[in-house]
């Protein structure tokens, strides 16, 4: 038996790790075909089928599980070996993957990454946004950005970007003048909103808040959009009521192509946080973003 190569065994936990060959590939920057090819070297090299493959699933066999359970720290210690001679230059050099979502990715985190890839050159940093909740981890990524409510409690998190954050309510002139503006959350039922789906399908309600009390509503509407900027776009368009984050609103509400409505019921909650394992053995690119956070990468308060 020929030993096979690192690359290849690599290529067996990353499947292992997500189940899936295309997530897989995306992971390692490589075409499916490219990693089924590995995988089909490293078997014939060893003689052992590693995986057992259906249309809906990829799973390891016991013989795949006993190899991946030895290769994985094994890997991670040759990672962390090559990441150390990070220390012997003036500045890290790699690359750091980052999981967060749209509105992260789109209003707090531009300011904050430009002036960090400022002061690190040899960093690469590579985001990907998306609102579905995953194991960033057995995705590939080193860290992930997401709100309180959704991070896991066996991970380190910080606060990054603004400490609060808050859903604003707004409708174009031209729609509250033909239809009225609404003075609680309940008279939404009789109004026309605009309504948000996340890829995993799931359509939220709006949730109002005022004197500690929460007022869920299921707004009904002409439109279910996946994005936000054809929401607001719809909603200066007289389409309806949009209910979003506030930073999606800002220059439309400053424009006065949108008003605000319900501000006494509008509901504020803590800002994003970065978080990460708790690891011994920190990559040298993810050590210098969360010192960057911590001494100068927050935004100022509102």
């Amino acid at each position: 038996m020929t030993d096979p190569d690192l690359s290849d065994l690599s290529a067996l936990v990353a499947v292992a790790q997500t189940r899936n060959f295309r997530a897989a590939a995306t992971m390692r920057g490589v075409s499916a075909s490219a990693l089924s090819e590995a995988i089909r070297r490293l078997e014939a090299r060893i003689g052992v089928r590693l995986l057992n493959r259906t249309t809906r699933s990829v799973t390891p066999t016991e013989a795949g599980k006993l190899l991946i359970e030895r290769l994985t720290p094994a890997l991670g210690e040759i990672a962390g070996a090559l990441d150390s001679m990070n220390s012997f230059r003036d500045s890290p050099t790699g690359t750091l993957k980052l999981n967060v979502p749209v509105i992260v990715a789109e209003r707090i985190l531009p300011p904050i990454i430009n002036a960090f890839l400022a002061a690190h050159p040899g960093i690469t940093l590579e985001i990907t946004a998306s609102d579905t909740f995953i194991d960033v981890l057995a995705a590939g990524f080193d860290a992930g950005i997401r709100y309180d409510e959704r991070i896991e409690r066996d991970m380190i998190a910080i606060p990054i970007g603004p400490p609060t954050q808050r859903f604003v309510a707004a409708a174009a002139p031209s729609y509250l003048s033909a239809h009225g503006v609404p003075a609680h959350p309940r008279d939404l039922v009789n109004h026309a909103c605009i309504r948000h789906r996340f890829s995993s399908g799931y359509i939220p309600h709006w949730e109002f808040e005022r004197n500690g009390q929460v007022i869920k509503v299921t707004p009904k509407g002409p439109l279910i959009a996946s994005t936000a900027e054809m929401e607001v776009k719809a909603a200066i368009d007289g389409l309806g009521l949009v209910y979003t984050f506030e930073e999606f609103l800002a220059e439309a509400l400053a424009s006065s192509a949108l008003v605000a409505v319900l501000s006494p019921y509008w509901q504020s909650f803590t800002g994003p946080r970065l978080y990460y394992p708790s690891r011994k053995h920190m990559p040298a690119p993810l050590r210098a973003f969360v010192d960057f956070i911590k001494t100068s990468g927050k935004s100022p308060s509102k």
